[in-house]
Order: structure tokens, then C-alpha cells, then sequence
């Protein structure tokens, strides 16, 4: 349950609506991290409709909220999903996974293995976090649970393991390379960097790969959310989130904040980002496909 779907039970079932009920909500939203003036738009509108449509009451505004959510968030839902639809034209099909630490990288990466083999599919890991031995170690035991292997080096720099897993998955036939990443700081500019040599090393190799780039954000990560997609973006460019840690007391508001930052062209040129997943728990299948319809629901009901 999202915490805001908690906080706002209780608006709900107050029978009044006015000034002072819109106010609240406005606050309510605020805090749960949609922004500023993501909130304040949605007001407007829920305003809107309650004079057009003579409401009073406030049960009745909520299924409105939920369709103002819903279209709002529609553009953050890919035509395609590449979790569903392959982006790539011949084998492999690399997904380079990056963001900062701690927002959940190494199982997602887990989760995403779990679901392409049930789509049948082969997959190769590349554990290219070389900063810490833990996260390779994660990722093996995520391999394990898999039974996938899991390329790493003791010693060497990400993008040669990038480079021996391409060779790999291109001698093997296999259908998906997810290669993990060390978690980074936007600031860090040496590490961003590095990224940056990872995806040149991969493009040497597969001229129009990696096929999907995608930032894993925490969902409790509030505001600093748009500086860590801006950072990435503008970087090395992204084409998806997966938006971790939503089964607790995340307050779930973040992808709303994200809509404006995610649709607008990257400075780099790079392709609209979209939102491919929810992670909400710990577990292999614990991993859903996003849905602009769904996620409000959620939010609000």
C-alpha cells in the first residue's frame, strides 16, 4: 500500500467538499512527493469538475482524481513495453542497469531474469559493479536463484566485463544481457564517466545497443528523483525506470513529480523515457509491469 493512499482515506469520507477540503488535498499531495506543480494542476482540474458537475461530496471527486492521475501518467507508459516487446533485431538483447546506491539495482536485475525466463527466454548476468565485492556476490546469489550464469572479474574495470559478456551471449546465441553497474552519485563525475565507456564499449560491439538503458529509482527518494534522472539521462540517456520499494511506506507520489522531467527531449538528444516497472517487494515475481491506470488506483483507492 502506497502512504498516500493511507493519508488520504480519510479526506474521502468527509462529506463536504470545499475550500478548506481542496486545500488539505493539496498539502496531501504535496507531501507525498508529486510536486508542486503537479499538485497544484491536479487541483485545479478536481476544482474544475466539481462546479461543472455540481459535486459536493467528496467520495464522489475520488474516481475523478483517479482519471486526472491516469491521464496524467499515461505518457509515462510505453506503447511497447520492452519487458513484453523485444527492442532488439538479433541476439542479444543488452539491458545496461545503473543508478545509486542502495535504490535496489542488483535485484531488480534478479526480478528481470526471473521474468524473461518465463518468457522462455535465455539470459547471461554481467556483474560490472567492480567497486564492491558484496554486490557481485549479490548478483551471483540472484544468478543461483536463476540458474543463470553470472560473468564477473575479481579485478578489472566494468566495461571489459561488459565486453566479455557481449562475447559470450554473441557466441552462445543467448537472448538477454543484463548488466549490473556500480551504484553512483550524480555528482560523481569520474563514475559517470565510466558509464559512459561501458556504453561506448557495448555500441563497438553491437552498433545499436545497449538496447534499453534504465535508471532503478526508490520510490522513498522523494524530489531528488528528477536530479537523479536528469543526471543519468543527460549522461549516457535513458530509456526506462524501475521504480523500486513500493510494497512499504513509500509514499509512491514521485512518478507523478517525475512526469514533466521524463517527457521533455533529453539535452542529449536521447529518446523519451518511460516508466517499464514496480518493484514491490523481494521476492523473484515481485516485479509489475507499469500501468498509468493501476498506479493511480493505488495511489487513491
Amino acid at each position: 500500500m502506497f502512504g498516500l493512499r493511507k493519508t488520504l482515506s480519510s479526506l474521502f469520507t468527509r462529506n463536504r467538499v470545499d475550500e478548506a477540503w481542496f486545500d488539505h488535498l493539496e498539502e496531501l499531495l504535496i507531501k507525498a512527493d508529486v510536486g508542486v506543480s503537479t499538485s497544484t494542476a491536479l487541483i485545479a482540474s478536481l476544482r474544475k469538475s466539481a462546479k461543472q458537475h455540481s459535486i459536493t461530496n467528496s467520495e464522489d471527486l475520488k474516481s475523478v482524481l483517479v482519471d486526472e492521475l491516469s491521464h496524467l501518467l499515461s505518457d509515462l507508459e510505453p506503447p511497447e513495453n520492452p519487458l513484453i516487446h523485444s527492442a532488439a533485431h538479433t541476439k542479444p538483447e543488452v539491458w545496461l542497469i545503473v543508478g545509486v546506491n542502495g535504490a535496489g539495482k542488483t535485484t531488480s536485475i534478479g526480478k528481470l531474469c526471473h521474468h524473461f525466463q518465463a518468457q522462455g527466454k535465455s539470459v547471461l548476468l554481467a556483474a560490472g559493479d567492480t567497486f564492491r565485492a558484496a554486490a557481485r556476490n549479490q548478483l551471483k546469489e540472484w544468478g543461483e536463484r536463476n540458474q543463470v550464469q553470472v560473468l564477473s572479474q575479481e579485478s578489472g574495470d566494468a566495461g571489459a566485463i561488459a565486453h566479455d559478456a557481449i562475447q559470450a551471449a554473441l557466441s552462445r546465441q543467448v537472448d538477454v544481457v543484463l548488466i549490473d553497474t556500480a551504484g553512483r552519485l550524480a555528482t560523481q563525475a569520474n563514475l559517470m564517466e565510466e558509464l559512459k565507456k561501458v556504453k561506448r564499449v557495448i555500441t563497438k560491439l553491437i552498433p545499436d545497443a545497449p538496447h534499453q538503458i534504465v535508471l532503478v529509482l526508490d520510490g522513498n527518494t522523494g524530489q531528488n528523483g528528477i536530479a537523479q534522472v536528469l543526471a543519468f539521462r543527460n549522461a549516457i540517456g535513458l530509456h526506462g525506470l524501475i521504480v523500486t520499494k513500493l510494497d512499504g511506506t513509500a509514499k509512491g507520489g514521485v512518478v507523478c513529480a517525475l512526469r514533466n522531467e521524463l517527457q521533455n527531449p533529453s539535452q542529449t538528444g536521447g529518446p523519451k523515457t518511460y516508466v517499464y516497472a514496480l518493484g514491490k517487494g523481494e521476492q523473484l515475481g515481485d516485479l509489475e509491469l507499469f500501468s498509468a491506470k493501476a498506479y493511480a488506483q493505488e495511489l487513491v483507492e
